[in-house]
C-alpha cells in the first residue's frame, strides 16, 4: 500500500496537486494567490509517518501558509525539471530548499528515474565502460548500485562521487538562480546513523554533501539553516510517528517528531525575519 492513500496504520496525507504537476504534495492544498512560504524537499518534507512535518509546524510557529512540495523519493531532478514547482518557488516570498542527496540525480554515469528519483533507470556508455563486470540490469535503486560500484573499484567509485558532486552544485546553483525571491537552503541528518541499512554505509546524510559544497551554493541563497538533530530527540526514536508494523523498520529509519520539532524551531525565525523583509 501506498503511504500516500489512507488506510489501516497509516495517516491522511490528503494529497493534491499544483499547477499542471504530475506531483502528488502533502494537502491540505494552500492557497498561492495569498502571500506564501514554499518548501522543497525529500522524503522528510512531506513527513513520511509524521503527523505535523516541519513546514506545517513552521506554518504554525509563524502564521504564515506553508506550501509543502516535498516530494516521496525525490531528489534535485523532480523539482527543477518540474515547471510547476519551479512556478510556486519563483512565486513564494520565501522558497526553503532542503539540501538532498547528490546520487538521486541524472548525471553522465546514470539515469535516474523522472519522478522516484531514487529508482535507478540506466548506466551511460561512460559507466559501463568504467565498470564492465557489471550487469546494470540488476540494479533497481540508486544507493545499491553505488555500494556495488564501491566494493568493486575504489578508484572508479570516486569518479562517480565527484561527478555527482559536480552536477549536484551545477543542479543547485541553477535552481537557486531561478527564484527571484529571498531563499534558504536547510540541511539536516535526515537518516539517523543506527538504522543504516547495508546500502546506506555509503556516508552520511545527505549523501556526498560535503561543507564545501554547502558554501559554494552558500552566495546563490539569502540564508543557509544547518540542522543537528540532538541526542535526546534522535532517542525518541519513532514515538509520536503513524504507521503501520509492517512500516516499523521504514519509520525507524527516518527523523522522528522530535527532530522535525528542532528542524521548525531552528527554520521558523529565519522564514518569519525573510517573510517580513519581502513585504
Amino acid at each position: 500500500m501506498s503511504f500516500q492513500q489512507p488506510g489501516a496504520g497509516t495517516l491522511a496525507y490528503f494529497p493534491c496537486r499544483y499547477g499542471n504537476s504530475r506531483l502528488l504534495f502533502r494537502g491540505p492544498r494552500q492557497d498561492v494567490d495569498k502571500p506564501y512560504c514554499a518548501v522543497v524537499g525529500g522524503t522528510e518534507t512531506y513527513g513520511k509517518f509524521i503527523p505535523k512535518p516541519f513546514p506545517a509546524l513552521v506554518e504554525e510557529r509563524t502564521g504564515t501558509p506553508v506550501v509543502n512540495l516535498g516530494c516521496v523519493n525525490g531528489g534535485l531532478d523532480v523539482f527543477a525539471n518540474d515547471a510547476s514547482v519551479v512556478d510556486l518557488l519563483a512565486g513564494a516570498r520565501v522558497a526553503v530548499i532542503q539540501a538532498l542527496g547528490a546520487h538521486n540525480m541524472s548525471n553522465r554515469f546514470y539515469v535516474v528515474h523522472p519522478r522516484r528519483n531514487d529508482r535507478f533507470l540506466r548506466a551511460s556508455s561512460m559507466m559501463k565502460a568504467l565498470f564492465p563486470s557489471i550487469d546494470f540490469a540488476e540494479y533497481n535503486f540508486t544507493r545499491h548500485l553505488l555500494s556495488t560500484l564501491r566494493d568493486t573499484s575504489q578508484p572508479a567509485f570516486e569518479m562517480v562521487v565527484a561527478e555527482l558532486q559536480m552536477a549536484w552544485q551545477a543542479r543547485m546553483r541553477g535552481l537557486a538562480a531561478g527564484i527571484p525571491g529571498e531563499k534558504v537552503l536547510l540541511r539536516f541528518s535526515s537518516r539517523p546513523p543506527e538504522h543504516a541499512g547495508p546500502d546506506d554505509d555509503l556516508g552520511d546524510d545527505p549523501l556526498f554533501i560535503t561543507p564545501h559544497m554547502i558554501d559554494s551554493v552558500r552566495p546563490y541563497f539569502s540564508r543557509v539553516v544547518e540542522v543537528e538533530p540532538s541526542e535526546p530527540a534522535l532517542s525518541q526514536g519513532t514515538a509520536g510517528m503513524v504507521h503501520s508494523e509492517m512500516d516499523e523498520p521504514a519509520a525507524a529509519a527516518l527523523p522522528g517528531p522530535a527532530v522535525h520539532e528542532e528542524i521548525a524551531a531552528a527554520l521558523a525565525p529565519v522564514v518569519e525575519d525573510l517573510m517580513a523583509a519581502a513585504r
